[in-house]
């Protein structure tokens, strides 16, 4: 879902700025205005940038948080149902882009291997848009959590790789239609 609302933070909020990916404290008080609420995490505008707030600081935007995915069950014996794993994938966002990181065309791998211990461990290779992006890390911590919180998945790993370079014609047709490129 994309919205434009301006809000006043309700507390001091933990925030990482985009695209540079840095931790920042945004102080009580501070206008914001909110540009995406896409995948469980907020993209909003303030003090002349972007953004992203995490959902578990959704109270300092004024929004009721929604619960915390729960860890699967790593004991689970069967196998992961790849199609949750995709889904899970198609969760997750790029904070400046309105597509999931599978229809962007950021998901170059993905494997799913049984885990010594029981369970089965998913293994993730994935890009950017842009090298330089300092996103990374966000992006990849969110799939990683997604994932694990998948029925019968013990590890996840998600590795961001640059090759092949990412290029616009990678976007799927679904991430056409969504940024109106059909």
């Amino acid at each position: 879902m994309q919205t434009a609302s301006s809000v006043r933070l309700a507390r001091d909020c933990q925030a990482i700025q985009i695209p540079a990916g840095l931790e920042a404290l945004l102080p009580a008080g501070t206008m914001v205005d909110i540009t995406q609420t896409l995948g469980g995490s907020y993209t909003v505008q303030a003090q002349g940038g972007l953004y992203r707030i995490a959902a578990e600081n959704a109270d300092a935007l004024g929004i009721e948080a929604s619960a915390p995915a729960e860890k699967g069950d790593s004991t689970a014996t069967g196998s992961v149902d790849e199609k949750a794993v995709w889904d899970a994938l198609r969760d997750c966002y790029d904070p400046e882009i309105p597509v999931n990181i599978v229809d962007l065309g950021l998901v170059y791998d993905m494997r799913v291997d049984p885990a010594p211990s029981g369970g089965s461990v998913v293994s993730v290779k994935m890009t950017l848009t842009a090298t330089g992006c300092g996103m990374g890390g966000a992006i990849a911590g969110d799939a990683q959590q997604k994932l694990m919180s998948l029925p019968g998945v013990a590890d996840a790993k998600v590795d961001i790789v640059w090759e092949p370079p990412w290029h616009h014609s990678m976007i799927t047709e679904a991430g056409k239609k969504a940024l109106g490129l059909d």
